[in-house]
């Protein structure tokens, strides 16, 4: 038999998934939760911890849960992270900063994070895997006012995204993403053991807070035989979606 807080967290789940809670807003309070479904607070923690588990939803003490993504898979009209794409497909997600400074920003750092030439931005390259195995390359720039923050981040933690939210209260709200193929160079082929010259999924992406205010720009580079990316065509719909390779 079905515990109850399964049942509840089944139900949270498609409710997501159906929109009525979307990503970015926040989930009633435990107390709403457990008179809705008629239960005690206790059972609402259980199924609530198992969607944050998930990465459907970020817990931050003292505060409403916010949702960060759904089930589906991963849309580009729905913001998700990789630590958070990585569990929806039951995979387990790893990161590692191989490097970390600060430099002045560029004309395209400006640009692209509404910043002023040369102020000083975080630049990160972190080498994600799946299940242990190399398979993206971020090479992320932070706006001066979130670097702090990222800079005192662990170097292997999973997910950045979860933890600037836990730390911060951060939702990464809009992307906007370019996508094309690159020749990989010699230290990208070393750190994702594949050949020099190998092509490689690029993904260029600019990420917002909900006001519209840039908090990232980044190059990830994928292995193309660990991930591709599809589109599904409709005439009310042109989700473009990442998953593994098959």
């Amino acid at each position: 038999m079905t515990a109850r807080h399964e049942e509840i967290a089944d139900e949270l789940r498609r409710a997501i998934d159906r929109e009525q809670y979307t990503v970015g807003s926040r989930l009633p309070s435990e107390s709403e939760l457990a008179a809705h479904y008629g239960v005690s607070r206790g059972t609402v923690r259980q199924a609530v911890a198992a969607l944050t588990a998930e990465g459907l939803i970020g817990s931050r003490q003292g505060a409403r849960r916010v949702v960060l993504a759904s089930r589906r898979s991963q849309s580009f009209e729905e913001l998700r992270s990789f630590a958070q794409w990585a569990r929806a497909m039951g995979r387990e997600a790893t990161g590692r900063v191989v490097e970390q400074t600060y430099r002045p920003a560029t004309h395209e750092d400006a640009v692209r994070l509404q910043l002023p030439l040369r102020t000083p931005v975080l630049h990160v390259l972190r080498l994600r895997g799946l299940d242990g195995d190399p398979v993206l390359l971020e090479r992320t720039v932070y706006a001066d006012w979130i670097s702090p923050a990222v800079e005192s981040i662990e170097p292997d933690c999973p997910s950045v995204t979860q933890r600037l939210y836990d730390d911060t209260g951060l939702v990464f709200a809009y992307g906007e993403h370019i996508i094309d193929a690159v020749a990989c160079g010699a230290r990208d082929a070393e750190l994702l053991h594949v050949r020099r010259t190998s092509p490689l999924l690029r993904v260029r992406r600019v990420t917002t807070t909900r006001e519209g205010r840039p908090v990232e720009w980044s190059d990830d580079r994928y292995r193309p035989d660990a991930v591709t990316f599809s589109v599904h065509n409709s005439i009310g719909n042109n989700a473009l979606s990442r998953k593994t390779a098959e």
